[in-house]
Formats: structure tokens, sequence, C-alpha cells
């Protein structure tokens, strides 16, 4: 069993991967039924590449941010298992940029301004 840890903005996945028939659960449901379609098809993307997704069994669990967050961190986290698996699969990751941690999140909002950058309107007169 492999155990590998991704994130993305505030959220962070982890799962635990292990040879298997292709069984896919995040947060013990179904992949389709915690997913939008959009989202699931993020999440299976690195599987794909390497033609992997009927030999794994992958249980993730996964907590904090929205959709797109959530299934980012996941894709991150399926990645970098799937290295520690085979090292061969790395260039393939790697090529296709799966291996990179998007470090962008939300600026903190500073006090006297509307938000993190936008500042209360000026007034002349």
């Amino acid at each position: 069993m492999i155990h590998s840890i991704g994130r993305r903005k505030r959220s962070l996945a982890r799962i635990y991967l292990k040879p298997g028939n292709g069984l896919i659960t995040v947060n013990l449901k179904k992949l389709d039924q915690y997913f939008p379609k959009y989202v699931h098809q993020k999440v299976l993307y690195p599987i794909k590449i390497l033609n992997q997704l009927d030999k794994l069994d992958i249980n993730i669990k996964v907590f904090g941010g929205g959709f797109n967050s959530q299934g980012e961190a996941i894709r991150l986290a399926i990645s970098r298992a799937l290295c520690q698996l085979d090292l061969k699969n790395r260039s393939k990751l790697k090529f296709e940029g799966l291996l990179t941690r998007d470090s962008r999140k939300v600026e903190r909002k500073k006090f006297g301004q509307k938000k993190a950058r936008k500042k209360y309107q000026f007034s002349k007169r």
C-alpha cells in the first residue's frame, strides 16, 4: 500500500493506493457520486495516461476547499503515488505537468481596504 498527499488552495487529499481492480472511493463514496463529471475526468487523468485504470484500487480522504481544488489536490496525490509505484512513470507525468504543486492561494484582506488589493473610493472634495 502506498500513501501520498496532495494540496491545492485550502484542500488536502490523502490517498492510499494498492493493486486491485479499479475501485476508487472518495470519503467513503464512489468517485462519480462525489464529484461532478468535469472534475471526475481531471482526477483520473494521471491514471489514464499510464493505462492503469483497472489495475489499482484507490481510497481517498479529502477535505477543505471546493470541488475543483479538491480534484486537483487528488490529482497531485495520485501522480506522486504513481511515481512511488514505479520510477519510470515519473518522466511521463512530469512532461504532462502533473507533478508540480500549484502554490497559488487567496491573498488575505488588509485593514483599511475593501479587499486584498481594492481600496475604498477616494473623494477629493
